[in-house]
């Protein structure tokens, strides 16, 4: 009988590709994480791994039981929904996961319905960049996440991780000039100074991605996170920068706002098979009654 412990520690390897990084986000030591697998190879029955030196990579039957293994885990999150949905409602932790942005302007309201709708849910929140969650649903350190991506920057697909669509929003030029709307409008920011998020974020990529459409490489002055630094700081002549609308309703006295043809686009991600526990129910009913709330839908 396979292990399905041990079959998670193989689906993360074909995803990480070191046993190393297996470890280092399971908490493992690596020798213990080459003991499971070798283990794995002897209930399998067939050589799951290939061994050169230090690599380690999957044969081909290491990548099939990969496939099945999303399969079984998916259904053990299927299982863990009904076994769930028999209770009385929803209890226990709930381990979400959000980007600063949407911490501020709608995980509170979202958390108020929780605790008015769902007194025995006890919400638990971490922010983290959207580009960590889906390695932290899999280890099982999130439940429930949100994510963004952009149009210049979509959301991978990611083995173990189905996401829904939440809400979209507009992308806006923050300058302290003004400037007419045009698909080209970017294009008069060749020679600014830019703030931008840090590297390796979804949005640093984005506004990269944005600019070299335009025809250019921006020249970056400041790398910032933050939304409302940002602005804070476009509004102390420090440089341009690009911001979603939900960020960008309030700015500083100075700051000039001009829409953009992109959009940022705000997803509920979880573990595949979980979209029916009650507790994943209850977060997404409380998100989307938020968000309706709060924010003017686009097509």
């Amino acid at each position: 009988m396979l292990d399905v412990r041990k079959l998670r520690l193989l689906r993360e390897l074909a995803r990480r590709g070191t046993i190393a990084a297996v470890a280092e986000a399971l908490a493992f030591t690596p020798s213990a994480v080459s003991q499971q697998l070798s283990a794995l190879e002897r209930e399998a029955g067939v050589a799951l791994l290939q061994r050169t030196g230090r690599r380690v990579t999957l044969t081909p039957a290491g990548h099939t039981l990969v496939g099945h293994a999303e399969v079984v885990l998916a259904r053990l999150e299927q299982a863990q929904a009904d076994l769930a949905d028999s209770e009385a409602g929803p209890t226990g932790a709930l381990r979400i996961g959000a980007f600063p942005s949407a911490t501020q302007a709608f995980i509170p309201a979202a958390l108020r319905t929780l605790a008015q709708d769902h007194p025995g849910l006890q919400p638990r929140v971490a922010e983290l960049d959207p580009a960590l969650v889906s390695d932290a649903l899999r280890a099982g350190e999130l439940d429930v996440a949100l994510v963004h991506d952009y149009d210049l920057v979509p959301f991978p697909p990611e083995a173990g991780v189905h996401t829904e669509p939440l809400y979209r929003e507009t992308m806006f030029l923050a300058s302290t000039t003004p400037r007419t709307t045009t698909d080209a409008v970017l294009a008069t920011c060749r020679d600014e100074q830019w703030i931008v998020a840090t590297t390796g974020t979804r949005c640093h990529t984005m506004t990269i991605r944005a600019c070299q459409a335009a025809g250019f490489l921006p020249h970056i002055r400041h790398q910032i996170d933050e939304f409302a630094t940002v602005l804070a700081f476009v509004a102390a002549g420090q440089g341009v920068a690009l911001v979603p609308e939900a960020s960008a309703a309030r700015p500083p006295a100075g700051v000039i706002l001009t829409e953009l043809p992109i959009a940022r686009h705000t997803r509920i991600a979880f573990r595949a098979g979980a979209d029916q526990h009650p507790a994943i129910v209850a977060f997404t009913a409380a998100m989307n009654a938020t968000v309706r709330a709060t924010v003017p839908m686009r097509s």
